[in-house]
């Protein structure tokens, strides 16, 4: 390992396969771009400085990348090893670089370690990955006794090379005095006519440079991304890599292969995830929490023992401790569930709070309510909080029960124990304990005749 650590991180590449707008690097893998993923683990080996290449996509590349790193800017694409040279005048002349590429973003900062620890002293370090399919990739070349003597990218391989299934990843390491000395004999005298950082590694052995090779021990972490097909396999390694890190430490999954954690989990003891669960944002779960197939999840909190019924949506919300939520229930932000709240199928609440043990059950849409505890909402309720201009408040009393097809017209307030009638529509206040209806009679008229369709000449 070196004394002094920089890191520089290749990003600069508009990833043409991709078939994208998007700069290759802003595409995502379980919710952050691939270039997240790489400056996460990077940041965990405390360097002294992080080195950002950085071309296609210019702005939206910087503005979707929050962090206090060093932006260079490449403004004629020619190569990795040209993209190096811009940044290495960044570097302090005593530092020891290690040169990351950002479209392998599921590198492990373990593996990125040991490749340092390989380095020799005024040498090179390769991180080196053997591969069932090397096609599209540049082959290690190495001599009889298992030294490396160079790397040949696939364009310029010969029919053996083809043949090699140990495949250059892209990550190398050195100091800034030898990147220095072998980046300047680099020339661009190749198919792509670009200037190859990977020519460094002959470079070194002619000059008498010790390089050393480090082989990944999982080809997965260094599978680089360079279309679609890649990025969906890359999607569920890291899935898996992540599921299996909760489930060791005690979450109950039913199919790591069928959920997505797509932020950051915080989960309690004995809780369930179904399949097809997504997890955005920043998401809190309790202990004995059931998260039923299909929902979708994003920066909430669920407390102990609520069970939430498939295909729930909830997002910027607090569910309290024994709720049952769903099936098809949607929370929208802003909701503050207390504990025991009972809310069913086809139920959306926007920015309301609902007091202990409330129930509804089906077929209503609560926005801007602030409900009282052990309130029964009858299906087909509606608070009417928007006037076309405005939005304003329901509020609701304790143990108040709202019959079925009701609406009530906002700002409303209705008292504790008041009942409301099925078909009312409430709008004035009401004070406590009383029974509000609005129902028109009931008409009958005997012997009516539907009338008859004409029938067309």
């Amino acid at each position: 390992m070196f004394e002094s650590l920089e890191i520089i991180v290749l990003a600069a590449g508009k990833g043409s396969r991709m078939h994208s707008h998007l700069p290759k690097v802003l595409h995502k893998i379980g919710g952050k771009t691939l270039l997240q993923h790489v400056l996460k683990e990077a940041e965990t080996l405390n360097p002294k400085r992080i080195h950002v290449v950085y071309g296609f996509g210019g702005d939206a590349v910087r503005e979707a990348t929050p962090g206090d790193y060093h932006w260079v800017r490449q403004e004629e694409l020619l190569g990795t090893g040209h993209a190096v040279m811009q940044a290495l005048p960044g570097c302090d002349a005593d530092s020891g670089v290690l040169i990351l590429v950002s479209d392998i973003p599921l590198i492990r900062a373990e593996t990125m370690k040991r490749l340092l620890d390989a380095v020799p002293e005024h040498g090179v370090g390769v991180l080196t990955s053997v591969v069932d399919n090397p096609e599209g990739l540049g082959r290690i070349i190495r001599a009889s006794d298992g030294s490396i003597t160079g790397i040949v990218e696939e364009k310029d391989c010969s029919a053996t090379e083809r043949q090699i299934n140990e495949i250059n990843t892209g990550v190398i390491a050195a100091d800034v005095n030898t990147l220095n000395v072998l980046l300047k004999q680099v020339r661009n005298s190749n198919a792509q006519q670009e200037y190859y950082l990977t020519d460094i590694i002959g470079l070194a052995v002619k000059d008498k440079f010790g390089v050393a090779g480090f082989q990944a021990e999982d080809p997965m972490e260094c599978g680089g991304i360079n279309n679609k097909i890649q990025l969906a396999c890359a999607e569920r390694y890291y899935q898996k890599r992540l599921l299996e890190g909760y489930m060791a430490a005690g979450l109950i999954v039913a199919d790591p292969a069928r959920a997505d954690i797509r932020g950051k989990l915080t989960f309690g003891q004995n809780t369930f995830l179904d399949v097809n669960v997504i997890i955005e944002g920043d998401v809190i779960l309790g202990n004995d929490v059931v998260v039923g197939a299909g929902s979708v999840l994003k920066d909430c909190c669920i407390k102990d023992g609520s069970v939430i019924s498939p295909y729930t949506i909830i997002e910027g919300s607090v569910i309290g401790e024994g709720a049952t939520l769903g099936p098809f229930a949607r929370f929208r932000p802003g909701c503050e569930l207390m504990e025991n709240v009972h809310v069913g199928n086809f139920v959306e609440v926007k920015k309301s709070k609902l007091g202990k043990g409330t129930k509804s059950g089906h077929l209503s849409y609560l926005g801007d309510s602030d409900i009282g505890e052990n309130v029964n909402i009858g299906a087909g309720t509606i608070t009417c909080n928007y006037d076309g201009a405005n939005k304003w408040q329901t509020k609701i009393g304790n143990d108040v029960f709202v019959g079925s097809d009701t609406q009530l017209v906002a700002p409303v307030t209705v008292g504790d124990g008041v009942t409301i009638g099925a078909g009312t529509t409430v709008t004035k206040n009401i004070p406590d304990n009383n029974l509000v209806i609005t129902r028109a009679p009931l008409r009958m008229i005997p012997g009516w005749k539907r009338p008859a369709k004409i029938k067309k000449k």
